[in-house]
Parts: structure tokens; C-alpha cells; sequence
């Protein structure tokens, strides 16, 4: 698994906090947990450990595939971008 950083959301290794709020990749809600046990279980399933709400306290942290994610979010830019009238 690879760990990767980003500008909006912090990813894998790069998550600071101690504990966070996790929602698994099924988005249920796990509850708060150590950050070590959030990534192992992320391991565990193949996935990725993302920040999601990091302002809150503890943060929340959703178990997904972030590259999907990125390329979902590019995918829409460029159809927003492609129906966008002049």
C-alpha cells in the first residue's frame, strides 16, 4: 500500500492525530479508535485511510479507494467544464 500525500486531504501515514472517527468502507460508523488500528484495518481490506473532516475533533477518517476518488472528482470537473456555456 502505497502512502500518498495530497494538498486537501491527508492520506495513510500522513494523518497526525492520535485517534479519529472512523467510517468503514461500507460507511458505517466504527466510532473513535487509535489512528494505528484505523490504518491496519484499512490495510486489512486493501484500502486507503483518508481525512476527511479534518477540522473536527477527533477528525473523521473514512476507509475508500482514493484513487477512484481522485479520478470520480477529475470525471466531474471535466464534464462540468465540458458543459459549461460561454
Amino acid at each position: 500500500m502505497q502512502v500518498k500525500k495530497n494538498n486537501k486531504n491527508r492520506i495513510n501515514g500522513f494523518i497526525t492525530a492520535k485517534e479519529v472517527r472512523l467510517v468503514d468502507h461500507s460507511g458505517e460508523m466504527v466510532g473513535i479508535v487509535p489512528v494505528e488500528r484505523a490504518l491496519e484495518f484499512a490495510q486489512s481490506v486493501g484500502l486507503d485511510l483518508v481525512e476527511i473532516v479534518p477540522d473536527s475533533t477527533p477528525p473523521v477518517c473514512k476507509i475508500l479507494d482514493y484513487s477512484k476518488q481522485k479520478y470520480d472528482i477529475k470525471k466531474k470537473a471535466s464534464e462540468a467544464k465540458r458543459n459549461k456555456k460561454h
